[in-house]
């Protein structure tokens, strides 16, 4: 069995996924087909029958869709050819997009503008006609229809050329028969004016009504195109965490080469500030290393000969040499990006529901439009004559194709979506996408990461405890902080800051030595002060376990070789942070805190902010599988972090959020990001999600409704019972009053207060 990744050409809804998808198959051999519209991407799992793309592409090619195989890197590189002209294809079709959205949209809006002015008009006698002619205006309405229907709107026409050949309907298809089923009556009866006198047709044409169809679907695709290319950033954030180079000892020589050419078993040189290359063992030497884009902790880990290192993590102090041990995909950094993309290949759009109901809706509007003019063309004859009946069956066939025109259908989600979005960033919630937002409106579970997120994420002095009675913890802090003014530990500076704060004086100290792996070491006043880590035997002192219990790190104070004071360093809750799970939980949404922190240290934070079920001690490559357990038993899961260790979990989650004082990856991997950090926001998003998916639901009945009432209206259902006739004036009106009511409703958004 062979698995292979593709790139897919021409699709751009999610009826286009379901036209591949059914297509490919039937194609015998393929055991499974996944297609992704958020990627543009088709996995396929199939027999080893060396099936090729050119084969793949012979059964595609006819509905306008190509498959292109999707190489894996050799390494981890963002600046890699194919990576670059892809991006490069994205641009220019997102800029193309926006050429036609700068022209389309203001004529679209001044159109607008003119019909509903000329509508109210013929209703309000208290409204002026419009200055122009109708005759005059008419013509400036064909000119600008043209070219908006040939020109701008040409996907639309590729939309009916793809229905005529596979009868697969999207909302491209029924825009442009709408469309240029309206343009076309409005061209004739405009143009051959014998043809309108011999059919009675009424002086009513609908240029207008194309002009603005497609001037506002255009919007909303550009506004979905430039959303979709975010798809990729997380990507190449995590692939520019890499080394570009290593240094590696080869034939007694040290050389500086491309990471890309580095061999299991090289020996690598890593000197302070420098990022590791590669995962591997550390073989000489001793050093500090944040962990933190990885691990997602804030406290640098401690490492020596024999430890293990990853590749992408950064070397606080020393100097030290490893022998590489996992390269290109198989180091954690490249694990991790595999499951990121598995994650967001995962997803599926809001606009999936519309473009579902057009497949439908598009053939059985077609089939209700051609009864209606045979049903006139034979029954009508028979009571009006042919010449009658003939204007209203051809009346009632366009009424029906305009009336359905989708306007409001394409409207009723981008509106709300904007006005929503709108809406957050106001307070400080930035909404990537109307997938986020609507998933996070049915969420029942929130999993918290505890560093960055409940906590702020930088290791501060929490405890400083006297062991004699003649120190102070004042003095205690002062002495500590001396000492430390001379080391580049991480953990150093997080002490002389404490002191700072307290506006105490480093004093004057001789001798200064840093005892590798165990602390620092002076002489003060003639006594010698040391700051080291807790031995074996000194961890039964009942302070030192309770602090480590609470997952603190503790650093003794020695003065002439006897231990006076313990300093507790950690991670502090944020302040916030309690009336955020209180407010979720009033909700009704279960919280969890997910953290590769041990269990005893996380409990004690867990329990200050109130949460009572706690997930500990995961490792960064395991933190998906355990929202990918709760999504199994179930639960639709929001995942907040900041971590680059997080970022397969925001991407696995129903809903991704990260705090904006996070990592890139972690923002570029999640739906929504936090402005501040601000967890409280996290409630305030989930009530903004429920407001907005409400008033999409109320806009596609809306949208739903005039059809609904308007189709048998536009028919002449009302003909033979009270001899009225519902002129395609009213269907453009029905057609109008549908786009203001869902853009009105999404409107009131705007004074919702969360």
């Amino acid at each position: 069995m062979t698995t292979q990744t593709y790139s897919v050409k021409g699709m751009h809804c999610a009826s286009c996924a379901a036209i591949i998808t059914k297509k490919l198959s039937k194609v015998e051999g393929i055991k499974e087909v996944n297609v992704n519209l958020a990627t543009e991407k088709a996995k396929l799992e199939f027999d080893d029958i060396g099936l090729t793309p050119e084969a793949l592409n012979e059964v595609i090619n006819k509905y306008g869709y190509s498959l292109e195989i999707e190489e894996p890197p050799a390494a981890l590189s963002a600046t890699a050819p194919d990576s670059t002209k892809k991006r490069e294809e994205k641009e220019r079709e997102l800029h193309t997009q926006l050429r036609k959205v700068q022209f389309a949209l203001p004529v679209a809006l001044l159109v607008f503008i003119l019909m509903m002015w000329d509508i109210a008009s013929m209703f309000f006698h208290v409204i002026p006609h419009l200055p122009l002619s109708m005759e005059h205006l008419n013509i400036f309405f064909m000119l600008l229809s043209t070219w908006m229907v040939f020109r701008t709107g040409r996907p639309f026409l590729h939309g009916i050329v793809m229905f005529v050949r596979s009868g697969a309907a999207s909302m491209d298809t029924l825009i442009g028969i709408g469309t240029v089923t309206a343009y076309l009556y409005s061209a004739v009866i405009t143009l051959i004016p014998s043809v309108k006198e011999f059919l009675h047709a009424p002086d009513s044409t609908y240029f207008d009504v194309t002009i603005v169809v497609i001037g506002f679907v255009l919007l909303g695709k550009y506004l979905e195109a430039r959303s979709k290319m975010k798809t990729g950033e997380a990507i190449e954030k995590l692939i520019n965490l890499q080394a570009k180079t290593a240094l590696v000892q080869r034939s007694g020589m040290e050389v500086e080469i491309p990471v890309e050419q580095v061999r299991k078993g090289d020996t690598i040189i890593v000197k302070p500030g420098e990022k590791l290359p590669v995962d591997g063992i550390i073989t000489v030497g001793y050093s500090s290393i944040d962990e933190s884009m990885v691990t997602g902790e804030s406290i640098p880990v401690d490492k020596k000969a024999g430890d293990k290192v990853i590749g992408g993590t950064i070397n606080k102090q020393g100097s030290f040499t490893f022998t590489a041990s996992s390269i290109g995909s198989e180091t954690v950094l490249a694990r991790i990006i595999r499951m990121v993309e598995e994650a967001q290949g995962s997803k599926a759009p809001i606009q999936q529901i519309a473009d579902t109901v057009a497949g439908i809706f598009v053939p059985v509007v077609l089939v209700l439009a051609v009864l209606t003019f045979l049903i006139w063309l034979t029954v009508g004859t028979a009571y009006l004559g042919f010449s009658v009946s003939l204007s209203y069956g051809i009346l009632g066939m366009v009424g029906i194709l305009v009336i359905a025109c989708p306007c409001a259908l394409g409207l009723a989600t981008p509106t709300a979506i904007i006005v929503g979005i709108g809406k957050g960033a106001e307070y400080g919630i930035l909404i990537r996408n109307a997938e986020s937002l609507e998933k996070l409106s049915s969420v029942d579970t929130v999993v918290f990461d505890k560093t960055g997120t409940i906590t702020t994420g930088k290791p501060q002095v929490t405890d400083i405890i006297s062991l004699k009675k003649e120190r102070s913890t004042t003095s205690l802090l002062q002495l500590a902080a001396t000492i430390e003014s001379r080391s580049e530990h991480p953990l150093a500076q997080a002490i002389v800051e404490a002191a700072r704060r307290e506006q105490l004086i480093p004093g004057d100290i001789k001798d200064f030595a840093a005892l590798e792996g165990i602390g620092v070491s002076a002489t003060i006043n003639g006594t010698p002060i040391s700051v080291r880590k807790p031995i074996e035997r000194e961890k039964a002192i009942p302070e030192l376990q309770r602090l480590q219990e609470e997952g603190k790190t503790v650093v003794l104070i020695e003065e002439d070789r006897r231990t006076i004071g313990l300093i507790a360093l950690g991670d502090t809750i944020k302040s916030q942070a309690r009336e955020a799970v209180a407010s979720l939980q009033r909700k009704g949404l279960k919280v969890i805190m997910l953290t590769g922190d041990n269990m005893s240290a996380a409990r004690f934070m867990a329990k200050q902010v109130g949460i009572d079920k706690v997930i500990a001690e995961v490792l960064p490559q395991d933190k998906a599988k355990k929202i990918m357990a709760l999504q199994a038993e179930g639960r639709k899961v929001v995942m907040a972090g900041d971590g680059i260790n997080d970022a397969p979990a925001l991407a696995q989650a129903d809903v991704g959020i990260a705090m904006d004082t996070g990592t890139d990856v972690a923002i570029e991997s999640a739906g929504i990001t936090l402005l501040k950090g601000d967890i409280n926001k996290v409630a305030q998003a989930i009530t903004l999600s429920r407001a907005t998916m409400r008033v999409i639901r109320q806009n596609l009945f809306w949208a739903f409704i005039y059809n609904i009432i308007g189709i048998p209206l536009a028919a002449g259902a009302l003909f033979p019972l009270l001899g009225i006739f519902l002129n395609p004036v009213f269907s453009g009106l029905a057609m109008a009053g549908s786009s203001v009511s869902v853009v009105s409703n999404s409107l009131r958004l705007k004074g919702k207060k969360l």
